[in-house]
């Protein structure tokens, strides 16, 4: 999809909800993107307007490149949805559950492929889910099955808040992984780095 978005116009939304946030203004947790903004706009470039993408609770920058009016999406993380964002209008569907997205972007490509429709699910997934064996059984049915299904690792190095590779023994994936990019996350794992108290 060809996107007016840049990488300067998704940091000023990224920093709209954390000001946002720390204005207490949402009541909820929030996971914001950051530094990720090219390796995202150069993929979604490959994704069609009637692809699905699944995603993790670190999603806003996802769904603004899918098409979801900005407006809207900031609606939605306002009222307490950062975390598991769903616009079946620009099919965009995602889970705050570590790896929980990974079988419901299956079961989309196994309806996708069953329809025979010219559609295509993109699963975006962290470094420490794409560790867990869900995520490789899941990998392993769908290239079993020919599944229209592209993993892609979104690798920060983190499990939460602790390194990856010390806290998994490494992860050696190249089997498993259709696409991944490394980037240095701007915000902290969730939040925006400032104690905000809610009333």
């Amino acid at each position: 999809m060809k996107t007016e978005w840049t990488p300067e116009t998704l940091q000023a939304f990224e920093q709209d909800i954390a000001d946002t946030f720390n204005a207490g203004k949402i009541k909820a947790p929030i996971h914001l993107s950051g530094g990720n903004e090219k390796a995202l706009i150069n993929i979604f470039d490959k994704i069609q307007p009637n692809d699905w993408v699944a995603g993790t609770w670190r999603s806003h920058y996802h769904c603004l490149l899918k098409g979801v009016p900005p407006d809207e999406l900031k609606q939605a993380i306002v009222e307490g949805r950062s975390i598991a964002l769903c616009f079946p209008e620009q099919r965009v569907i995602c889970s705050a559950l570590v790896a929980g997205i990974i079988p419901v972007a299956l079961g989309l490509a196994w309806a996708a492929k069953r329809s025979g429709e010219a559609e295509h699910v993109w699963c975006f997934l962290g470094d420490m889910a794409a560790c867990t064996g869900l995520a490789n059984e899941c990998a392993r049915y769908a290239r079993g099955h020919g599944l229209p299904l592209t993993l892609v690792v979104e690798n920060n190095f983190k499990s939460v808040a602790t390194d990856t590779q010390a806290s998994w023994g490494g992860y050696p994936r190249d089997w498993l992984v259709d696409i991944e990019y490394t980037y240095e996350l701007k915000w902290p794992h969730v939040g925006s780095g400032r104690w905000v108290h809610m009333q």
